[in-house]
């Protein structure tokens, strides 16, 4: 959420410091000159939480642009290498693989636009619990787990997979040009994506609630129902993206 908020400031700033892309005069030698910000194709580098790539676009008109694009890899180091998931906090590395096509409709024919499309997401996530160390504690569904010691969980490792295929997407953003080739770009959006898939396993599945050790609830029977927690959460059916980049007009 961090990231997000950080995004949505820097497409705040954008667009009260972005021209619109309407025709300016221009005076020449021979005279008054129409100069266009509007040029049909173009093709942009970005990056964010879904990871690093690029797209393609068309203007259909000064008003709406068609895009195709791929976003790929691990930018858990762009968006803090860190996730939350049911109030745990683990350390994130990603493998995402999206392609999406979307329209980008700028209703007032400026800067703003909002898009919409879809894609198709085959993302996952490798996480990892971050309480493992001395003397610190996990708590799972409820219930709290030493991570170290004869009655330890070692460490809680994971993976969360978002393999919904078509997935549709909305997203509002600003594209304001710099120079009537090059501009900016910032969006931010989600995809409807469904509850992911998600395993939990411990080193030690057998480890006991640090308050009843002898016949307590084991720490793997407190993952499968934090595992099952996750998937039917409502809020982890919107899988939220968030980017900035370079466009390149021609």
């Amino acid at each position: 959420m961090k990231t997000l908020r950080v995004l949505a400031v820097s497409a705040a700033v954008l667009a009260a410091t972005s021209p619109a892309f309407a025709d300016e005069k221009v005076v020449t030698d021979e005279g008054i000159a129409t100069f266009s910000f509007f040029k049909p194709a173009s093709v942009r580098i970005e990056g964010g939480t879904t990871g690093y790539g690029g797209a393609i676009a068309y203007g259909v008109n000064q008003y709406t642009d068609v895009v195709l694009g791929y976003n790929g890899g691990d930018a858990a180091d762009l968006i803090g290498g860190e996730i939350e998931y049911n109030d745990v906090d683990y350390d994130l590395e990603q493998d995402n693989n999206t392609v999406y096509l979307n329209a980008e409709i700028r209703p007032f024919g400026n800067w703003f636009h909002i898009a919409l499309g879809t894609a198709y997401n085959d993302n996952e996530y490798k996480i990892r619990a971050k309480d493992f160390n001395s003397g610190a504690t996990y708590r799972f569904d409820g219930t709290t787990f030493a991570t170290t010691g004869l009655n330890g969980a070692g460490e809680v490792r994971g993976r969360v997979n978002y393999k919904n295929d078509i997935v549709p997407y909305i997203g509002f953003g600003v594209s304001p040009s710099i120079t009537s080739r090059i501009g900016l770009f910032a969006q931010i959006g989600a995809f409807y994506n469904g509850n992911p898939e998600v395993n939990l396993v411990a080193e030690n599945p057998n480890a006991r609630d640090v308050n009843n050790p002898l016949t307590g609830r084991t720490i793997g029977e407190a993952l499968r129902a934090e595992e099952q927690e996750i998937r039917n959460d409502d809020k982890y059916e919107w899988m939220p993206v968030g980017k900035v980049g370079l466009s390149f007009r021609f």
